[in-house]
């Protein structure tokens, strides 16, 4: 990789963009491709394939052989509620290879001994990501059940448009809650963006199953996505 690639990698990393070194096997000459550049002809679908897996592959394409070096930013979960499911869904995330981080301004709840696995922030949400942007590399889930601390999280990850956002609740609570967020500002389209009730559909019950749901769903967004705007 010559240096003037390396420097525009290095750029795009800073700047938490996905990018696909592309090198011509052929010639070894490099280019690099970032998420949501149109890469037309037969490398289209190879790049495209390769930005949701993450996983870089050598590929034939218009009779010659590319190999497609994936770097992707680490992947951020934020989960808002130091509740008996986030005490399941840290550490299934953190295994998953996720950056885990639990919030809860509630220091009854979110103690250093309940929560021995994760990053842990007592800080509330509206002052933790403003030291901490959010961005479309990151997915947080609202587990509290108090819109006094789920609803200052899920505005900020509805403005950065995180891959995912979910929220804990009933269908009716859910009803409120789109509420409260319209009248804060956020648009239909934005509100269409949460996931409620949260977590894939399994029948799930307990706080095990329920993580278990909601990190199946975060991975299938991570997973399933587009080109990123």
């Amino acid at each position: 990789m010559d240096l003037v690639t390396l420097k525009e990698l290095n750029e795009y990393r800073r700047k938490r963009i996905a990018a696909i070194v592309v090198t011509n096997l052929s010639d070894g000459k490099d280019r690099i491709v970032a998420e949501g550049d149109a890469v037309p002809g037969e490398l289209g679908d190879p790049v495209a394939s390769a930005f949701r897996s993450g996983n870089s592959v050598a590929v034939e394409a218009e009779g010659s052989s590319y190999f497609l070096n994936v770097h992707l930013p680490a992947v951020r979960f934020y989960i808002v509620g130091a509740t008996h499911i986030s005490q399941a869904l840290g550490p299934m995330a953190k295994l998953a290879g996720l950056d885990t981080t639990v919030i809860d301004p509630r220091t009854a709840f979110a103690t250093e001994e309940r929560f021995k696995e994760v990053r842990l922030s007592t800080d509330w949400p509206q002052d933790f990501f403003k030291h901490n942007p959010l961005d479309h590399w990151c997915g947080l889930a609202a587990v509290t059940h108090d819109p006094k601390i789920d609803d200052p999280a899920l505005i900020p990850a509805l403005e950065a448009g995180c891959f995912y956002v979910g929220a804990l609740g009933s269908r009716k609570t859910h009803v409120k809650r789109l509420e409260r967020l319209g009248s804060a500002g956020l648009t239909d389209e934005q509100l269409q963006l949460i996931e409620a009730p949260i977590g894939l559909n399994i029948g799930a019950s307990t706080p095990a199953e329920i993580a278990v749901a909601i990190l199946g769903s975060v991975i299938s967004a991570i997973r399933s996505r587009g080109a990123m705007a």
